[in-house]
């Protein structure tokens, strides 16, 4: 479903695509991931989503943002927001579903391929916007967890579906590398919530 010749554009949903990893128990290499769709065309932009706390001194997911920014990624962040449920239970929301979806539409008449890295349902309506532009969209998620990452209408929307899983032996990390490494670019998105793993 690749064609060299065609412009490539990245959406990585971080928290879901965080989700669906550690649900098939691996890490994955940024790097890796960003090389290999190099190698499938041209690709012109890799953007990641995620929400930051800025209420803490210290995020462990800043780490992960300040390499993905030095090696090929467009970080896009917003704050999270802090509130208390009904129970009186401390929550903590950041969705940037909005931002990706309008990035993804602006993106639409520059690029051939988009590869849309989640399982939430709540996209199958861009990726129909997308395709009525012209533009091919695989969706990375998995089915191979229990339960699946990915939304049913979500994967029946798109022209391809691309399983995770598959994807292990050329992006993930070995497992000896995961507390040696200091780069920072393995690290977990934190405990924010940004809507992951919604497959509704």
């Amino acid at each position: 479903m690749f064609y060299r010749d065609e412009r490539l554009a990245l959406f990585i949903d971080g928290a879901n695509l965080y989700a669906a990893a550690r649900a098939l128990s691996f890490d994955i290499d940024y790097k890796l991931l960003r090389q290999e769709f190099v190698r499938r065309g041209k690709l012109l932009r890799a953007f990641y989503y995620t929400a930051l706390l800025d209420t803490e001194e210290y995020s462990p997911i800043r780490p992960l943002v300040d390499w993905l920014q030095y090696n090929g990624f467009t970080m896009v962040t917003k704050p999270a927001r802090e509130f208390t449920d009904s129970q009186g239970r401390r929550k903590i929301k950041g969705n940037m579903d909005i931002d990706l979806a309008v990035h993804a539409m602006e993106t639409a008449a520059h690029v051939d391929h988009i590869v849309l890295f989640t399982g939430d349902g709540d996209y199958r309506p861009l990726v129909e916007a997308l395709q009525r532009q012209g533009v091919r969209v695989s969706v990375c998620s998995t089915i191979r967890s229990q339960p699946p990452m990915i939304a049913d209408d979500l994967r029946r929307q798109a022209d391809n579906f691309i399983e995770l899983d598959e994807l292990r032996d050329v992006i993930g990390r070995p497992p000896r590398e995961r507390n040696e490494d200091r780069t920072g670019y393995t690290v977990p998105p934190s405990s924010v919530d940004q809507g992951a793993p919604s497959r509704d």
